[in-house]
C-alpha cells in the first residue's frame, strides 16, 4: 500500500504509541483518523499531524462500546470517503495477580480488574475491526488491519487479564488474515516489548534498571520504532497474518 492519501484509523491515538504512528504516518502522507476519549489530547494530536502535513481529524469513542465504535466508523467513512487501515492500539492495564496472601488473608483479583481489560483490549480490538472490515469490503477498497499485542500474551505474572487479551488479540490476527483475504484485507500484529512512554518514564530509577537488565539489547524500545514497524506492515503487500515481535530480543 502507498501510504500517501490513505486514510488511517488509530485508537489510542492522544498519547504513546498512538501519538507517535499518527504523526509518522503523517510525515508518510497519510490521512489520520484519530480515536481515543481525551479531547484536549486529540486536539494536540491532530494539530501535530497537520503540522506534519497531513490531513488529520479527531473522534471521542469508546472502543469497548459497540454503539460508540458503530458511530465513529460511519463518520470517519463519511468525512474522508474511505477507510484504507485501522491501527487497534486502544488498551488499559489493571496488574493485579490472581490471588495475593496478605495478613493471613486471601485477596482475589476482581471481577471488574478482569471484565475492563478485556472489554478495552480485545472486545475493543473486534468491534473496531468488525466495524472497520466491513466498510472496506462495502467500499471494495481493500486495505490492512494492523493489531496491537504484545510479548505478555505468552503469559506474565499478574497480567492474567492483559496476558489473556493480547494472546487472544495474536489469535484474532491470524484468523482474520485468513478471512478477510478475499476482501483484499490484510491483518498482522506488533507484539511491543518494553517500550519507552510516558508510563515507562515515570518509573523509579531502580526498577528501570531491573527491566532493561534483562533485555539483550540492555534498552527499552522507541514508540518510534513501533511506528516503523507498523508503516513496514502497511506498505508491504505479501505481509499477513504475522506478528512481528519488536522487543529487542527478550522473551517472556
Amino acid at each position: 500500500m502507498n501510504i500517501e492519501n490513505k486514510v488511517i484509523i488509530i485508537t489510542g491515538a492522544g498519547q504513546g504509541l498512538g501519538r507517535t504512528m499518527a504523526i509518522e504516518l503523517a510525515k508518510k502522507g497519510a490521512k489520520t483518523a484519530l480515536v481515543d476519549l481525551n479531547e484536549e489530547k486529540l486536539i494536540e494530536i491532530r494539530e501535530l499531524c497537520e503540522k506534519a502535513g497531513s490531513e488529520a481529524r479527531y473522534y471521542l469513542a469508546n472502543v469497548a462500546d459497540e454503539s460508540s465504535v458503530e458511530g465513529m466508523v460511519n463518520q470517519t467513512a463519511n468525512d474522508f470517503g474511505q477507510i484504507d487501515g485501522l491501527i487497534n492500539n486502544a488498551g488499559i492495564l489493571r496488574d493485579g495477580l490472581l490471588i495475593k496472601a496478605k495478613d493471613g488473608e486471601i485477596n482475589k483479583m476482581s471481577l471488574s480488574q478482569w471484565q475492563s481489560v478485556i472489554d478495552v483490549n480485545l472486545t475493543g480490538v473486534f468491534l473496531c475491526t468488525r466495524e472497520v472490515t466491513a466498510k472496506m469490503a462495502e467500499h471494495n477498497n481493500g486495505g490492512v488491519i494492523i493489531n496491537i499485542s504484545s510479548i505478555s500474551r505468552a503469559g506474565n505474572i499478574g497480567q492474567t487479564n492483559y496476558s489473556a487479551a493480547k494472546a487472544g488479540v495474536a489469535a484474532m490476527t491470524v484468523s482474520w488474515a485468513k478471512e478477510l483475504a478475499r476482501f483484499n484485507i490484510r491483518c498482522a500484529a506488533i507484539a511491543p516489548g518494553f517500550i519507552a512512554t510516558d508510563m515507562t518514564a515515570g518509573m523509579k530509577p531502580e526498577a528501570l534498571e531491573r527491566m532493561t537488565s534483562v533485555i539483550p539489547l540492555k534498552r527499552m524500545g522507541t514508540c518510534e520504532e513501533i511506528a516503523h514497524s507498523a508503516i513496514y506492515i502497511l506498505e508491504n503487500d505479501y505481509y499477513s497474518g504475522r506478528i512481528i515481535e519488536m522487543d529487542g530480543g527478550l522473551r517472556l
